[in-house]
């Protein structure tokens, strides 16, 4: 017997499939994303060779990168809400794409750092593409699971890619006899086939209806405020905290928010829409996105020097730097894994719950560093823990914002949380940059920093963690989960 295929049936089949075909292409665009960010990492020191540059000048590049991406994020996120995502997520790849091909040919510091920072523009990727899945999510009723599930996919896509960029850029930069300028051209036509993957293979988000402005006065007092503040956090880093106009900058970059708030409260389509921002379920969500940001973003090369430190030191793992790749692969797999859990659990528990447990996750792991970090295991067994916690987080919380947001603000909503976790990123390198250099050992050798100041590294972690899980109680219970609709008999 046949079975009749009703129009409903057909309608949700071919939404379905429309969903699984862009996550399909958005996959192979976070995949890309993660390849820029682990294939540079083992040429760091052949880069330097390369440009005839000190180890401690490439902090400038990743310094840059930083401050541009917390200022164009907004801006391109809120365009994207405007206009439509996919066409700011072209905007943003030929950017990326265009600085990736202007990497191979630079061949000195300033302009390799331009073209490093305009590299930056990738970061802006996954926001918009967690709203496009949001858009389409939303004609089916069941927006805030399905973005749920699909930013988890696109999380163990970036990460795969950073798995895979890491082996391959050292892999790659031996097999072409160590040609700078050939090693550079892989993740370039990486971002170039990109561009084609979401011209031809993502469809387009409907913007809200109506004529809308881009609020440039607003922006620009944002931008003024970010940029204070994260150059302020950069030459913190550089000049130490005994710099007088450091602070400065940064008082200064935080009283520029004053202005910003009472214009932005005056606007009908502000630039961040403040009344939307002090909501009980969207607050705790960006704050806990800038405290998590302090570990993912902060506590990578700490954890890295720890594990190189020799022994002899009275602390550190002496590892190898294979031994260290293990290492820092083993803390990718788990951030995968973490990112894969996490729907599930929602889907059994609540997304807040989740989101709960995932912040206690990231505390444990770095509290148990204080007690255990003798032996290597103890550090993986850290590690895993805690990236268990940072693999759903990466995605659950740009997906948390836009189910928060209204019509017409998703972009802009899960663009912020990477502002606000990039901002974290930048204190916490600021402040574990100057303790462990305060904490400078000079018993065995003046290059390994002090346990004490290790130590302090892991608790700032932990802490941020403890106070974002604290946070998100306050989100209502039955935040970030689809509407409850009752079918009628």
């Amino acid at each position: 017997m046949t079975r009749a295929v009703t129009p409903a049936a057909s309608s949700a089949r071919g939404a379905l499939g429309v969903s699984a075909s862009l996550i399909g292409f958005l996959f192979a665009v976070e995949l890309t994303s993660g390849i820029l960010q682990g294939y540079y990492v083992p040429l760091i020191s052949d880069l330097v060779l390369h440009l005839g540059i000190r180890d401690a000048d490439f902090n400038w590049f990743e310094a840059a990168q930083l401050l541009l991406s917390a200022l164009v994020v907004p801006v391109l996120a809120k365009l994207g809400d405007m206009t439509g995502h996919k066409r700011m997520l072209l905007v943003a790849t030929v950017v990326t794409a265009g600085a990736s091909w202007w990497l191979v040919v630079a061949g000195d510091f300033t302009s390799f750092l331009v073209a490093w920072a305009l590299q930056g523009f990738y970061v802006v990727w996954l926001p918009l593409e967690v709203a496009l899945i949001f858009d389409r999510g939303r004609r089916s009723g069941r927006a805030a699971s399905q973005t749920r599930r699909a930013a988890g996919l696109l999380v163990v896509a970036l990460e795969t890619g950073a798995i895979v960029g890491a082996l391959s850029g050292g892999a790659v930069f031996t097999a072409l006899g160590g040609d700078v300028g050939l090693t550079l051209m892989i993740p370039a036509i990486a971002v170039t086939l990109v561009f084609f993957v979401i011209l031809f293979g993502v469809p387009e988000s409907t913007p809200e209806p109506g004529k809308r402005t881009l609020d440039v006065v607003g922006f620009t007092l944002l931008t003024v405020g970010l940029l204070l503040i994260t150059s302020g956090l950069t030459f913190l880093r550089v000049n130490g905290p005994g710099t007088w106009w450091v602070w400065l900058l940064m008082l200064a970059g935080a009283l520029a928010f004053i202005p910003f708030g009472r214009w932005e409260l005056r606007q009908k389509d502000p630039a961040i829409d403040l009344r939307v921002l002090r909501q009980p379920s969207m607050w705790p969500v960006q704050l806990t996105a800038g405290l998590v940001g302090i570990s993912l973003l902060g506590a990578q090369a700490p954890l890295s020097t720890f594990a190189g430190t020799d022994p002899a030191n009275g602390y550190g793992l002496g590892l190898a730097a294979t031994s260290r790749s293990i290492l820092i692969g083993a803390y990718l797999l788990s951030m995968i894994v973490g990112a894969l859990l996490f729907p599930l659990v929602s889907r059994r528990s609540s997304p807040r719950v989740a989101l709960i447990a995932a912040t206690f996750l990231v505390a444990i792991g770095y509290a148990l560093f204080l007690p255990f970090h003798q032996e290597t295991w103890q550090v993986v067994t850290n590690m895993v823990i805690a990236g268990l916690g940072s693999g759903a987080l990466v995605g659950a919380l740009p997906a948390a914002a836009a189910a928060a947001a209204p019509l017409g603000q998703t972009g802009i909503a899960a663009g912020l949380t990477n502002t606000t976790k990039t901002i974290g990123g930048s204190f916490a390198s600021a402040v574990f940059a100057v303790v462990l250099f305060h904490g400078a050992s000079t018993v065995v050798g003046s290059t390994a920093s002090s346990l004490s100041g290790y130590l302090v590294v892991w608790a700032i972690c932990a802490g941020g963690a403890l106070a974002a899980a604290v946070l998100l109680f306050f989100v209502p219970k039955l935040a970030f989960a689809d509407p409850v609709t009752v079918s009628s008999p």
